[in-house]
């Protein structure tokens, strides 16, 4: 009796390629919609780029796997999400000096709103390598560390928080499926870092 051989399929570069493209698309639907709670985005995008870390490592999940991340990463990172609305108001203040002209606005304005990209990116950092049981006060620590000693990284995921918000103007529900392309470039950034 002769065994049939039967060959793996393989997709082809191309459709491997566009299968995480479109995927990181539906990720970036899927933050959105999980950081609707307003407190929730540092949560959901941690989901997220764990999402994407598990389609490109070729490991099955889906949404279910994404809510259960999602909801061990918001016990904490509400808090994370609190912090940044506070940071977020602080640099309103600060350029509200800077447009009433007080003395050293110009200065504490910048200052601020490089304060506040440092801060997005060591969050969004810290993010893309969250795994249920880390705490965010070590992940945003080590991840605040990475964000000055990798500069290249960190100008590139500067790059796409200004891609979501020209999105967000030009068409703003394109913005919602960036995220997730945001997601994965923090991902490949991290692993980039990683590999150094």
């Amino acid at each position: 009796m002769a065994e049939a051989r039967v060959k793996a399929r393989r997709e082809s570069v191309l459709a491997e390629r566009f299968g995480v493209f479109a995927e990181c698309l539906l990720t970036g639907v899927w933050i959105a919609v999980a950081s609707a709670g307003v407190v929730t985005y540092p949560a959901a995008f941690a989901a997220g780029a764990r999402h994407l870390r598990r389609r490109t490592a070729h490991v099955g999940g889906g949404w279910r796997e994404f809510v259960a991340d999602f909801r061990a990463a918001v016990r904490g990172g509400w808090v994370v999400g609190v912090a940044g609305w506070g940071a977020g108001a602080a640099v309103w203040v600060d350029v509200q000096a800077v447009r009433a002209g007080l003395p050293g606005g110009q200065l504490v304005g910048a200052v601020g709103v490089f304060a506040l990209l440092g801060t997005l990116v060591a969050g969004m950092r810290a993010a893309a390598v969250w795994v249920p049981g880390d705490t965010w006060r070590a992940l945003l620590a080590q991840a605040g560390r990475r964000t000055v000693l990798d500069p290249a990284g960190s100008f590139l995921l500067v790059g796409g928080l200004v891609l979501v918000g020209c999105s967000a103007l030009l068409i703003a529900p394109l913005a919602v499926p960036v995220l997730g392309a945001v997601a994965a470039a923090a991902v490949a950034v991290e692993e980039r870092y990683r590999r150094r």
